[in-house]
């Protein structure tokens, strides 16, 4: 039997996850700005000094601020964020994040990538956070999934955990997952989960495995083979998955998902899963109205 006490971490280090974002922004960077900001350039003084504020012209949660002072010290680093609501933070429409000054240019390179970030990270916040509340009571936890926007995914991953939700696999290399593609081609669940073993011994990795089940028949086979970290019970209707979630029992930890949203991801937990996982967290979004003015 696992101890079913709930800790999820992204399997990544720290420093790979800075590298990341350092990504992130060099290549926002050279797609957006090229060989020059020529507008600017072209009428702005090399010298001339600036301010500008975050307004925010909707209602949520705000994400993206630390991301941001990565940006503007990326663009300059002699550009200095004065922040007045943090990452978290509940906001409302006038409300004020930072202020940032320096270079007029600088700050007019930097600003389309500081508002499309933020203002993605925030909507993905805003509904994690909604997500979360309507679980309030229950001990499920909400996951993130990897239908994520291609190159921004650290971005948004981070985005989730603001608003209050897990991390899942981070990429295709922390966690193993097989789901029903790998296991018709592996030629069924025992094979594919024999072969798992077999190759993480092999390679002398030391991964979680994940096995997606698609009937109650398939959580019976998966259970019968010892090693599986988690079974992803995968649109099942709510009376299946309690008797899902009996069948387990504590052999290992428990995951609904499937077009599981608003109006169904209260019953869901109710049927007694650990987690729950929803791509709608960040494929599903619409982006917080957020415009950086200069005053």
């Amino acid at each position: 039997m696992i101890n079913l006490a709930i800790q999820i971490t992204i399997m990544i280090t720290a420093t790979q996850f800075q590298n990341e974002l350092q990504l992130i922004i060099q290549n926002a960077i050279r797609e957006d700005v090229g060989d020059g900001d020529h507008s600017s350039l072209a009428c702005i003084p090399h010298n001339a000094q600036g301010k500008a504020k975050l307004l925010v012209k909707d209602n949520g949660i705000i994400a993206g601020v630390e991301f941001a002072k990565m940006v503007f010290h990326y663009v300059d680093a002699n550009m200095k964020v004065e922040t007045f609501i943090e990452d978290g933070a509940t906001v409302k429409h006038g409300d004020v994040v930072f202020n940032v000054t320096g270079s007029s240019q600088s700050i007019l390179k930097a600003e389309r990538l500081v508002l499309n970030s933020m203002q993605r990270m925030s909507a993905i916040a805003t509904k994690t956070k909604k997500y979360v509340d309507l679980l309030e009571g229950t001990s499920t936890i909400v996951l993130d999934t990897r239908k994520t926007t291609p190159g921004f995914r650290a971005c948004e991953k981070w985005a989730v955990k603001i608003g209050g939700g897990e991390n899942h696999r981070f990429a295709l290399y922390d966690i193993i997952m097989l789901k029903d593609n790998h296991i018709d081609f592996a030629g069924g669940i025992t094979k594919a989960i024999s072969k798992t073993k077999d190759y993480l011994k092999a390679n002398s990795k030391d991964l979680k495995i994940i096995v997606e089940a698609r009937n109650l028949d398939e959580i019976e086979e998966i259970l019968q083979s010892e090693g599986v970290y988690r079974i992803l019970i995968d649109n099942f209707n709510f009376e299946d998955t309690k008797k899902a979630v009996s069948l387990i029992g504590d052999k290992c930890f428990t995951e609904s998902s499937g077009n599981i949203n608003e109006s169904t991801i209260r019953q869901y937990a109710e049927c007694g899963v650990n987690y729950i996982s929803s791509g709608a967290l960040t494929h599903s979004v619409y982006n917080m109205d957020l415009s950086l003015k200069a005053i």
